[in-house]
């Protein structure tokens, strides 16, 4: 699942492997839904961590 993504990805990608906007991909981050890690101004989140959260969300 979601082969072409790397191990870690930004919201950016986040957006385009749920086909979400910019507002709900922040709310998903920002509400602690997906863990994340925030270095300087940048979040970072696991492909498993995304995983886990779509087989747990069917």
């Amino acid at each position: 699942m979601f082969d072409n993504y790397p191990d870690v990805v930004r919201p950016r990608q986040l957006q385009e492997m749920l086909q979400i906007g910019r507002t709900k991909s922040y709310q998903l981050i920002k509400n602690g839904t997906l863990p994340c890690r925030k270095i300087g101004g940048n979040y970072f989140i696991r492909k498993a961590d995304i995983i886990q959260f779509l087989l747990e969300h069917r």
